[in-house]
């Protein structure tokens, strides 16, 4: 079975500039030093697209982890989904969407996965992965929106 969950996060920023600091390998790498995330093949550095693919190695939980995500699907300024293509989750889904109202750019996460562990696997996705997801996602999030303003 697997975990669902959303974040959403709003800022007054163009929805063209968030859609570009949410699919640059660049930004994603700075949101993610903690882990020491790089990009080590396909698209390790620019705005991935439609099609491409990046391998990312990081470190979590005191491992080294590596997993391969494409771009599957597109719609500029407006929505774009990354799958886990190679790597740790059995599946890994990530649709990202994009609106403005009001001066406002909404950008809301939609993120499903499961843990390649079987029954145990679960447990492990409820009691610990969904929470360590979700404050990943979110520390992206405000990275994009606070950091990179700044700038």
């Amino acid at each position: 079975m697997a975990v669902y969950f959303e974040c959403t996060t709003k800022a007054q920023i163009a929805q063209s500039e968030l859609f570009d600091r949410s699919r640059s390998i660049d930004a994603h790498t700075g949101s993610m030093a903690h882990s020491r995330e790089k990009a080590i093949a396909g698209t390790t550095t620019g705005l991935i697209s439609l099609g491409e693919q990046v391998t990312w190695r990081a470190w979590h939980f005191g491992l080294p982890i590596h997993m391969t995500s494409r771009i599957v699907e597109m719609e500029s300024a407006d929505y774009f989904v990354d799958e886990q293509v190679k790597g740790p989750f059995r599946t890994f889904r990530h649709v990202h969407e994009f609106s403005h109202d009001d001066g406002v750019t909404t950008m809301i996460d939609r993120i499903r996965f499961a843990a390649p562990f079987g029954s145990l696997g679960r447990l492990v996705e409820v009691l610990l992965l969904e929470r360590y997801l979700k404050k990943l996602i979110e520390t992206r999030n405000r990275f994009l929106v606070e950091e990179l303003t700044q700038a």
